[in-house]
């Protein structure tokens, strides 16, 4: 539904600017009106092949000290969490280490052979594999649930282990327990811990020196609501969560990472092939992240689409392919994941 919905409005933005609507505005007039109307605060960072070619920042990181949103402000980004994990494991196939198309079991040797043998790591990393979500029922009942200190594997044991919701590769869900057994599988190839492997094997070779699993004391605060003003407090999360949404970042490190990932190097050709070849099109999920076709200038164009929505802040990172222009939109102030998602779409409009 979100995904239908969010096209429709790709499709009206496309018609207004057609039409002079949209185009027409200044680009400055465009994130006036959208800061006004959705109460947005935050950064926004354009890019054309990694360097910075426009930076916007709007309101405040802190609204109660008056703190102002800087391009160097730390955002927690949530789900783009997952388009970084999908790295490593791409890097780690690359050296041989895991094949995306093999059984979980291979990995895991001592998960339940009956689903186990059925799961390949490509469905965890598309959420297509049909493990259940063992963790929302103790959630509902335990709002500190996010913080229990266990090891991953025992998460493994107690939140990833039930019978299969479905065939893998027959549906899409959502779910985070995908993403705690990428984690276990990470941990059980190299003998490192999840956030040792993430700084070695991404953020340390692709230079991003702010993009960390422990949030900074500068981080911009969360924000359930700015009338009345109302903090949402970015709670602690436990290690095996860190893989499906524990990232923070900055705007200057994710235009660099989506410019070196998807125009440059960083990947051998097959493993980019590989990260941008959808796996659900109802989703248009590829691994770890989506890839979308829109318009922009009246001709279909496409894009990664990286997305990420947790405790009042959001993320957008839309990286075009055929110019490699990049549109980076953090924000602290629970605006919708649909108007962000638009909003990014639309400063493609006005290069």
């Amino acid at each position: 539904m979100y995904r239908r919905t969010f096209l429709t409005g790709a499709a009206l933005l496309c018609a207004s600017a057609q039409a002079g609507i949209v185009s027409g505005k200044p680009r400055e007039e465009l994130i006036d009106s959208f800061a006004r109307k959705e109460n947005f605060q935050g950064v926004v960072l354009i890019g054309k092949a990694g360097k910075p070619i426009y930076l916007r920042t709007v309101g405040f990181a802190d609204i109660e000290a008056q703190k102002p949103a800087k391009l160097e402000t730390p955002y927690p980004i949530a789900s783009i969490s997952k388009w970084l994990t999908s790295l490593a494991l791409l890097k780690l196939q690359e050296a041989g280490r895991i094949d995306l198309e093999a059984p979980l079991t291979r990995y895991l040797k001592t998960y339940r052979a009956d689903t186990g043998d059925k799961v390949r790591l490509r469905h965890l990393m598309t959420n297509i594999s049909g493990i259940p979500n063992g963790f929302a029922p103790l959630l509902k009942t335990n709002p500190g649930a996010m913080q229990i200190d266990i090891s991953t594997g025992e998460a493994v044991q107690r939140y990833c282990s039930g019978d299969l919701k479905f065939a893998p590769g027959t549906a899409f869900d959502y779910t985070p327990t995908n993403w705690m057994l990428l984690i276990a599988v990470i941990e059980a190839v190299t003998g490192k811990p999840y956030a040792a492997v993430m700084a070695e094997m991404v953020s340390g070779p692709l230079g991003l020196k702010h993009t960390t699993t422990v949030l900074p004391a500068d981080a911009a605060i969360g924000y359930r609501s700015i009338s009345p003003l109302q903090r949402q407090t970015m709670e602690e999360i436990a290690p095996y969560f860190m893989a499906s949404g524990g990232f923070i970042s900055t705007a200057g490190d994710l235009l660099s990472a989506a410019h070196q990932v998807f125009d440059g190097g960083f990947l051998a050709p097959a493993s980019k092939r590989a990260l941008i070849t959808v796996g659900w099109a109802e989703e248009s999920y590829a691994l770890g992240g989506r890839v979308k076709s829109l318009f922009v200038d009246g001709m279909p164009r496409v894009f990664a689409w990286e997305t990420g929505r947790t405790f009042g802040y959001r993320s957008v990172v839309g990286h075009r392919f055929d110019d490699q222009t990049t549109v980076v939109v953090l924000n602290n102030t629970s605006v919708s994941q649909r108007a962000m998602d638009e909003f990014a779409y639309s400063l493609f409009g006005q290069m």
